[in-house]
């Protein structure tokens, strides 16, 4: 291993999932550079002054980066693969992962057929062109149905479930069907679990994290158990998938797959995230080596360490803004008293309902205990 101090290592995003890979960089002693919003409130913009505010659609603005950085990785899917192969060929810096995997996945529809083609079971999908559309989706699926846009949503952001073609329309043309969105239909998966998997993967090795399990509250992920508490079979199956995407794209870094468990059992790929994800916060106390840690080493041409969990059982609970507000951390109980708990804020300066403010990750020997513990924070803090 050889990393020489004046290595800069520059991320496309300046929120919360590029400042906890910043951390891990700087374990390393690399400098690290971000592209971040004009508005000076991103969380990066507190731990390095290696900053260029822009729009990551920017080309000049990603291209400043490139030529700052000796390698570039990515903090979230909202770019262009024609943008990031322009970048790379014209500053010749390296981008993990590389515009030709980003481009297998940077649209809902793209990553569903890329998957589809790898044999991976995906959720059943169909590219909604026309008002017809809305009424066949609904004859071939069922109603209720989900409506996406294939670019950009997020937290319940850009999808929308719909019940009738009246919901349908309406639900199409505030996605922006009618101003030349894409946008595609889904299948709505009656599932028994939601799960996800993390892989890390580069030229020297591949590791793949435990499965966990994911439960949403108004479609944002408020709480992840891992394992998950389903039949070690079934979650070792899901890895398998996890990995077989992403060789199917020929990934570079750090990735994240989110899945339904049906009542069958049958396990669907439901979308994926090129990036460190929320899913795998745990990771960062539970297990030996954390999601940014692995990120960071993969993109920089280490090979990812391993990654078992240190304890039987991890809880991480959101803690989601509870007020429009500056943001200050305050707890209304003593929480010293419950162990191996620990918390995460963000570095947000302004609380929103429901923003992702921070999260807590309890560790234990008992799963139900770990669960209560980490509510039961998340109940006290204030955000």
């Amino acid at each position: 291993m050889k990393i020489d101090s004046s290595f800069k290592f520059g991320i496309i995003g300046g929120g919360q999932l590029a400042r906890m890979s910043a951390l891990q960089a700087f374990r390393y002693g690399i400098q690290v550079g971000a592209v971040t919003s004009p508005s000076r409130n991103d969380p990066m913009e507190q731990v390095t002054p290696h900053v260029f505010r822009g729009q990551m659609s920017d080309y000049n603005t990603l291209e400043a980066l490139a030529n700052w950085a000796d390698v570039i990785t990515l903090e979230n899917e909202f770019l262009d693969g024609e943008l990031l192969q322009k970048v790379r060929s014209e500053t010749g810096t390296p981008i993990y992962p590389t515009a030709s995997s980003f481009k297998k996945i940077e649209n809902k529809r793209i990553e569903k057929e890329t998957f589809r083609a790898a044999g991976i079971p995906v959720t059943s999908f169909m590219v909604i062109q026309e008002p017809d559309d809305l009424k066949k989706a609904g004859a071939d699926f069922g109603w209720p149905y989900i409506l996406k846009s294939s670019k950009g949503g997020y937290d319940g952001y850009g999808n929308a479930t719909v019940r009738n073609m009246e919901e349908a329309a309406k639900a199409f043309s505030k996605l922006g069907g009618t101003s030349g969105r894409e946008i595609i239909a889904e299948e709505r998966i009656a599932f028994t679990r939601e799960l996800a998997v993390l892989v890390a993967r580069n030229h020297l090795g591949t590791v793949v994290y435990p499965c966990v399990e994911t439960i949403q509250e108004d479609h944002i992920c408020k709480t992840v158990i891992a394992p998950a508490r389903i039949p070690k079979a079934l979650r070792e199956q899901a890895c398998e998938l996890a990995l077989a995407a992403t060789e199917a794209i020929d990934g570079i870094g750090l990735f994240a797959f989110e899945f339904f468990l049906t009542a069958d059992n049958e396990i669907l790929l439901n979308e994926s995230a090129p990036r460190p994800h929320n899913s795998g916060h745990y990771t960062i106390e539970a297990c030996e080596t954390s999601q940014f840690e692995n990120h960071v080493r993969c993109v920089i041409g280490l090979p990812p360490k391993a990654v078992s969990m240190r304890k039987p059982f991890a809880v991480m609970v959101n803690l989601l803004g509870k007020r429009n507000a500056p943001a200050v951390l305050e707890s209304s109980s003593d929480l010293r008293h419950l162990e191996d708990l620990h918390i995460h804020v963000y570095g947000k300066s302004e609380s929103r309902i429901g923003r992702k403010m921070g999260h807590v990750t309890v560790l234990g020997r008992d799963v139900e205990e770990c669960l209560t513990m980490a509510q039961k924070a998340d109940s006290t803090i204030l955000l």
